[in-house]
């Protein structure tokens, strides 16, 4: 998007000060933090940061997938999202590996990331061509390269999704915010 901005890092993810999170009451990052005022979320944030774009580049909108495979590819990614989240803070924690919840945690997410597998190149083919981005290819991007990174699953053996992001990866913007742990 080629907007200024700065960086805070939220030093320790066990905090329960919501001032940590840029004042997000419910603890969770991200928040952006604008002279309008804080906008908690991933969705909200993406959204303002495109409002703030000139020129504003075509996105496809969660609201946009109006195909089964698009919205449950989305709806996928997402919860995958919040499964790895919990499954880091549970580590974090250090919540017990071999507790029921936990391993229906783990098992709903090699369940999504499976179906990812099988079906992303039919959601990504049907997103508009017209585009310059879409929410669910960022999300996707972030998800599997993220629970490499994190050390949450492996991701080896997901060709497709691996593919996928060889080729999303070779975009300036990717190329110029890798994932980094901050000291």
């Amino acid at each position: 998007m080629r907007i200024d901005y700065s960086f805070r890092v939220v030093r320790d993810l066990m905090s329960s000060n919501p001032e940590d999170y840029g004042g997000n009451p419910a603890l969770r990052i991200p928040s952006l933090q604008t002279p309008q005022g804080v906008w908690f979320g991933a969705l909200n944030v993406c959204r303002e940061l495109w409002r703030r774009s000139s020129p504003r580049p075509r996105v496809v909108w969660p609201e946009d997938l109006d195909e089964p495979v698009l919205a449950n590819a989305q709806e996928l990614v997402l919860q995958a999202m919040a499964t790895e989240v919990s499954l880091i803070m549970g580590k974090l924690a250090d919540a017990s590996d071999s507790n029921a919840h936990h391993a229906k945690m783990r098992k709903g997410l090699v369940n999504m990331m499976s179906w990812l597998e099988e079906n992303a190149r039919s959601a990504l083919a049907a997103l508009p061509p017209q585009r310059d981005l879409s929410y669910l290819e960022v999300t996707l991007f972030c998800l599997v390269t993220h629970l490499q990174f994190r050390d949450v699953l492996p991701t080896a053996s997901y060709s497709e999704l691996n593919d996928f992001c060889q080729r999303f990866a070779t975009r300036a913007s990717i190329q110029e915010t890798p994932y980094r742990f901050d000291t």
